[in-house]
């Protein structure tokens, strides 16, 4: 990597703060999915999470001791705008300004994402993303937010991964709001790419070029498991819903016409307006990338069949028979490569890794040491992987290490771990892993230290 590249560690408000009814929070859409029995494992909740509310000044000492460049971190919407209508909290934005001050003070760069799934639950209860009012209220939060810390925060990020905001949490029931309904669903879609396309307009009247604008999107690499022509067929369609959905109206400010075909035919309009698509389409400073594993894709079933049980095409993923990660996450690092390439002649974007890690049953000694060899290799692999995309000629800017801490990892509460730095939950203690060092030596080395 040249000496410019950004090195960071990246975490979000819900997984690592606590406090969720301190100094004038209101619940937010996980507070409420929490309490449902059965929704998260061990019916674990982020009430306190890794305490970071409490801790952030040493949380900080432990991000500058790994030598990254930027913190990319989210705020909470329901403790900057309680209930997600009316003026600013004083005293929710207070931390997130002493947060970035922190930063600042310490030579860290502060990446700020405005949203990272932790919707006001009284929007929710106004019909959350289905419903075109979100995303006129996301964009009166991001103004009012940019007026608070516009002047020191120069990185934005509007979303992150609006597919899952959607897929997991209006089609598949498994994250927060826990509903199951994919016109919903689609519709959601539609109004996180507005809420993205208003609050960037909002931005751009307040700063100018003054900010480096972007959306952060989960994207993998998804390939035919054959070169059968059904088989190339569902890998399209999984793209489609996976990828270009989203990428598309951002950049070319259109939705792929295929993919809308195949919406009406199941019966589904987009509720786009006049105007949506070119707020949706506001020019973008960068693209951020989330990447974790990459899928290949059949069009039949094992038995044959081409059609589902509700008369839908087959789109069926196949596994590499790679290894996987605790999340049963194949590790394809090639993958990224072919994504990031992709991106680059496809769309043009200046490209950041926004998140890239793995979740592995870790082993922790006495002292808290955790000797995680698997998940330094995978960091290994993946940034070799970024290496030969940039050495293609993708425009990659940056890399963000996922996660900073071990913390409340969503449906799974705290059986995951992704830290290169593990959390004690009982103590709080914080404790480098061995990746974590790898990682500060890394960067070292790329800086010639």
């Amino acid at each position: 990597m040249p000496r410019d590249f950004r090195w960071g560690v990246a975490t979000s408000s819900y997984q690592i703060e606590g406090a969720v009814d301190e100094d004038g929070r209101t619940p937010s859409i996980w507070d409420t999915f929490c309490r449902v029995p059965g929704a998260v494992v061990n019916g674990e909740n982020g009430d306190i999470a890794c305490d970071h509310y409490h801790r952030m000044p040493e949380d900080v000492d432990v991000i500058a001791s790994l030598g990254v460049d930027a913190y990319r971190f989210s705020l909470a919407w329901p403790r900057v705008q309680p209930g997600g209508t009316g003026p600013v909290n004083p005293r929710g934005i207070a931390f997130y300004d002493r947060l970035v001050d922190t930063l600042l003070d310490r030579g860290i760069t502060p990446w700020l994402t405005l949203y990272h799934w932790d919707l006001p639950q009284e929007l929710e209860d106004a019909g959350g993303w289905p419903a075109r009012d979100t995303a006129l209220r996301f964009a009166d939060y991001a103004e009012m937010t940019f007026d608070a810390l516009g002047d020191r925060v120069k990185h934005w990020t509007t979303l992150n991964e609006p597919w899952c905001s959607a897929m997991l949490g209006y089609d598949q029931g498994v994250h927060a709001p826990g509903r199951r309904d994919f016109g919903a669903a689609m519709h959601a879609v539609h109004h996180l790419l507005l809420a993205h396309g208003l609050a960037a307009q909002r931005l751009r009247a307040r700063a100018g070029s003054d900010i480096e604008l972007g959306i952060t999107l989960n994207l993998a690499h998804a390939s035919a498991a054959t070169d059968a022509r059904a088989d190339k067929e569902a890998a399209r369609r999984a793209d489609g819903l996976g990828a270009r959905i989203y990428l598309d109206p951002l950049v070319h400010g259109r939705y792929p016409e295929d993919v809308v075909g195949a919406l009406a035919a199941r019966g589904i309009t987009l509720p786009v307006e006049d105007g949506d698509l070119a707020a949706i389409s506001t020019p973008l400073d960068v693209l951020g990338v989330n990447y974790y594993s990459s899928q290949q894709f059949s069009g039949t079933t094992e038995d044959g069949a081409t059609t589902d049980e509700n008369g839908l095409p087959v789109v069926r993923t196949v596994p590499f028979g790679r290894p996987v990660t605790a999340m049963d996450w194949e590790m394809v690092p090639e993958g990224l490569t072919k994504l990031l390439v992709r991106l680059h002649e496809e769309y043009g974007l200046p490209l950041v890794i926004t998140e890239n890690g793995a979740a592995f049953d870790d082993v922790a000694e006495a002292g808290g040491a955790v000797h995680d060899a698997d998940r330094t290799a995978y960091f290994a692999d993946h940034l070799r992987a970024v290496g030969a995309a940039r050495e293609a000629g993708a425009d990659v800017r940056g890399y963000f290490a996922w996660s900073l801490f071990d913390n409340f990892e969503w449906a799974y509460g705290y059986d995951k771990r992704f830290g290169i730095v593990r959390v004690d939950y009982d103590t709080q203690r914080r404790t480098v892993k061995d990746s974590g060092a790898w990682y500060r030596d890394t960067i070292r080395l790329t800086r010639g230290a």
